[in-house]
C-alpha cells in the first residue's frame, strides 16, 4: 500500500490497481477461450439447437438492409441510412459485451459464460478445418468438389477456378481470416474485454454484409466498410508479423521474404488491411496471391501480391499455409500468456 498522501494519490493508486485486476482477469479469460476454441471449435452439436451469435447479428443486419436500403433514395441518404444501421448495431452489442461482463463479475461462476463468448466467437479450428477441406476436397473429389468447397470460404466465383486458383483462394482465406478470426477478436477482447470483442465481430459482420464497393451496398455500406478498416488496422499488421514469426520455425518458408513481400506489395490489395497477412504468407510460401479474378462474374483485375512468387500452386501448399497458420496461432497465445505471467509477478 503507498504511504499516506493526498486523497488524490490514494484515488489514483485504487484505479490503477482495479485497472490491473481487470487486465489480469480478462487475460485469463481470454487465454481459456482460446483454449476452448482450439479444442471444440465452432460446437455444430449446440449451433443446430440454437442460433449463434454472429447468424443472430447476421439476422438485425438482414432487417435494416431490407427496410432502410431503397435504390430509389439518393445517395447521400443512403450513407445516412447505413451509418444509421451500423450505430444500432454496434450500440446493441456493446450493450450485450457490457452485460455479459457485468454478469461474469455479479454472479459466482458466470465467468465460464465469458470464457464460452470468447471461445464461440474466435475461429482458429474452424478456419483451420474449412481449409483442409479444400485440399482434402481436391485430392479425393477432383476440381469440382474442391471449387465447391473453396466456395464457402471466399467470395470468388468458383467456377472460373482451375486448381491452381482454388488454391490460391484456399491460402488467401486462410491469411486474411487469420487476422479476421484469430488475431483481430484477441486484440479487442485484451483492450476492452467483452464489449470490445463484440463490437468488433459485429463490425466485421456488418463489413462481411454490406460493406461491398458494388452498386447495392457502395452508399449504404460505406460506414460499415470504414469501421471495419479502423478496426482491423493494427491487427492486420500483427498478423503479417505473426505470420513471418511462424515461417521461421517452417522448413522451406522464408519469413525474411515474408516481412519484405509484406512491407512491398500489402498496399497493392484493394483493401487497406487484407494486404498485410495475404503479402505475409505469400512470401512466406514463396508464392504469388490476388492477381486477376471473377466476382460473380465480374472480372477484377488486381496486381499480384508477392510477384516474385509462384502462381501455380499445388495442393501441397495449402498444408504449408496451414502449418503457418497453427504456428501464428500459437505465436498469438504465447503473447497473451505472457503478459498474463507479467501481470500476475
Amino acid at each position: 500500500m503507498p504511504q499516506a498522501g493526498t486523497a488524490d494519490e490514494i484515488f489514483m493508486f485504487a484505479i490503477h490497481s482495479l485497472f490491473d485486476f481487470c487486465l489480469q482477469d480478462r487475460l485469463l479469460f481470454l487465454a481459456t477461450g482460446l483454449m476452448l476454441d482450439s479444442i471444440v471449435g465452432e460446437m455444430p452439436w449446440f449451433f443446430a439447437r440454437f442460433p449463434h451469435p454472429v447468424v443472430l447479428i447476421g439476422r438485425l443486419i438482414t432487417t435494416f438492409d431490407v427496410i432502410m436500403n431503397c435504390p430509389e433514395r439518393h445517395y447521400t441518404t443512403l450513407q445516412w441510412r447505413g451509418l444509421f444501421t451500423v450505430i444500432v448495431i454496434i450500440g446493441a452489442a456493446a450493450v450485450t459485451g457490457i452485460g455479459g461482463h457485468w454478469l461474469s463479475r455479479t454472479i459466482p461462476c458466470a465467468w465460464g459464460l465469458e470464457v464460452l463468448c470468447i471461445g464461440v466467437l474466435l475461429a482458429q479450428r474452424s478456419l483451420y478445418q474449412h481449409v483442409a477441406e479444400v485440399a482434402h476436397r481436391l485430392v479425393h473429389g477432383g476440381l469440382q468438389e474442391g471449387r465447391l468447397s473453396v466456395a464457402k470460404i471466399c467470395g470468388r466465383d468458383p467456377n472460373s477456378l482451375n486448381e491452381s486458383g482454388v488454391v490460391r483462394s484456399a491460402i488467401e482465406s486462410c491469411a486474411e481470416n487469420l487476422n479476421d478470426g484469430v488475431i483481430a477478436p484477441t486484440f479487442w477482447y485484451s483492450v476492452f474485454g467483452l464489449p470490445g470483442l463484440c463490437v468488433y465481430k459485429a463490425t466485421n459482420t456488418l463489413d462481411s454484409m454490406i460493406g461491398h464497393c458494388n452498386e447495392r451496398y457502395r452508399a449504404f455500406g460505406f460506414a460499415a466498410a470504414r469501421l471495419d478498416d479502423v478496426l482491423n488496422w493494427i491487427p492486420s499488421r500483427l498478423s503479417g508479423l505473426f505470420i513471418a514469426g511462424a515461417a521461421l520455425c517452417i522448413p522451406k518458408a522464408r519469413p525474411l521474404q515474408a516481412l519484405t513481400t509484406m512491407v512491398r506489395d500489402a498496399k497493392k490489395h484493394r483493401s487497406p488491411n487484407a494486404g498485410w497477412p495475404e503479402a505475409a504468407m505469400a512470401g512466406a510460401l514463396g508464392l504469388s496471391l490476388a492477381g486477376p479474378r471473377c466476382y460473380s462474374g465480374h472480372r477484377v483485375a488486381d496486381s499480384w501480391i508477392g510477384a516474385n512468387g509462384r502462381e501455380e500452386a499445388a495442393v501441397c501448399d495449402i498444408s504449408r499455409a496451414l502449418h503457418v497458420f497453427v504456428l501464428a496461432c500459437v505465436i498469438n497465445a504465447i503473447i497473451v500468456l505472457m503478459v498474463l505471467s507479467f501481470l500476475y509477478k
